[in-house]
């Protein structure tokens, strides 16, 4: 039976991504039936939001998606589609391995870290507001009931995939408040699983060990705000956000997304590199029960990357968005 899967391309590079990702996903033999919908800043003239229902609806049926990026106004214009699909379809975990990829030359060569982000609250609760004339307050929102869920997912993940350290990542010294509670939750959940270690770090510290040293870490664990500075760092220790997979789970939805933007100034030039989006989707194939097939597509990716004669530019190399998914199919034919 093949699996129906919700395929949102996004806007600016994202069609061409989706298409490069969905015929490599294609060429392994998998079966899918693709349903796509269209969201961003190109539907908006047509529904009037960014996100019309009908998506959403998508998504709830098919309970899994695979989505392009999506520009997001800086300053003014629209509500981030990101933010608001984690928070209407309750995608409260973020998953963002960052892991080195052979045949990519990097600083590092052996990071393997997995940063866990809680995905619903924080400051990206948008709750904002002019007090007076030149004062805007931002309201940091942090519940006991979401940090014990996000804590939960974190060392559920870390006993599933053999990890052995949590490391909460916080600013408990200055917000005592807020951060103590996200910190506090951790350490109440983690009682229960005395096979894990433990322990935590203030951020900004958190950050200097990372560059200094990223193998000391195992699984990073984070609220929102956070989650999202720091698994970026981590993303630049392994090649940056264009070799980087994310996919935002809650408890019966998956959606799987590259997290680069939609870099407009490139859109149709077949310049653009589909690997943080072919990742992603090897996340999706790991949820949807085919591993075996994730495994063989990162083979073949990782061969092409080693071989090293057929890269986008971003990588070194000369080759087009086509012709680097075209290169990983020919692997998997072979």
């Amino acid at each position: 039976m093949a699996h129906r899967v919700t395929l949102i391309p996004g806007d600016g590079i994202g069609p061409e991504l989706a298409d490069a990702t969905r015929r490599v996903l294609d060429a392994s033999g998998v079966a899918f039936d693709w349903e796509v919908q269209d969201a961003g800043e190109g539907v908006m003239a047509q529904y009037g939001t960014p996100l019309p229902d009908h998506v959403l609806e998508s998504i709830r049926r098919n309970k899994v998606a695979l989505k392009g990026p999506i520009t997001t106004p800086v300053g003014s214009g629209f509500r981030s589609v990101n933010v608001t699909l984690r928070q209407v379809l309750g995608l409260y975990a973020n998953l963002r391995p960052a892991r080195s990829i052979k045949g990519l030359e990097t600083r590092y060569d052996d990071v393997d870290l997995v940063i866990v982000r809680e995905n619903t609250e924080d400051l990206y609760s948008g709750l904002e507001h002019e007090v007076v004339p030149g004062v805007v307050e931002s309201l940091k929102i942090i519940t006991e009931e979401a940090s014990e869920r996000i804590a939960t997912f974190a060392f559920e993940h870390a006993r599933a995939h053999g990890r052995k350290r949590v490391t909460a990542i916080h600013k408990a010294n200055i917000m005592k408040m807020a951060d103590g509670l996200f910190l506090k939750s951790v350490q109440k959940i983690a009682t229960r699983y005395p096979d894990i270690v433990c322990d935590d770090r203030i951020v900004d510290a958190a950050c200097m060990h990372l560059v200094m040293n990223p193998t000391q870490f195992d699984v990073l664990l984070l609220p929102n705000l956070y989650g999202d500075i720091v698994s970026d760092l981590c993303a630049g220790l392994v090649g940056g956000l264009g070799v980087v997979p994310s996919a935002n789970l809650g408890t019966e939805i998956g959606v799987f997304e590259a997290v680069h933007g939609s870099a407009p100034d490139i859109a149709g030039k077949n310049l653009a590199n589909p690997t943080a989006l072919l990742l992603s989707a090897l996340l999706m194939l790991r949820h949807i029960g085919e591993r075996p097939m994730a495994d063989r597509i990162m083979t073949a990716l990782s061969g092409v990357l080693s071989e090293g004669q057929v890269r986008t530019r971003d990588l070194g190399g000369t080759a087009g968005t086509r012709e680097f998914a075209d290169a990983i199919c020919a692997r998997l034919a072979g």
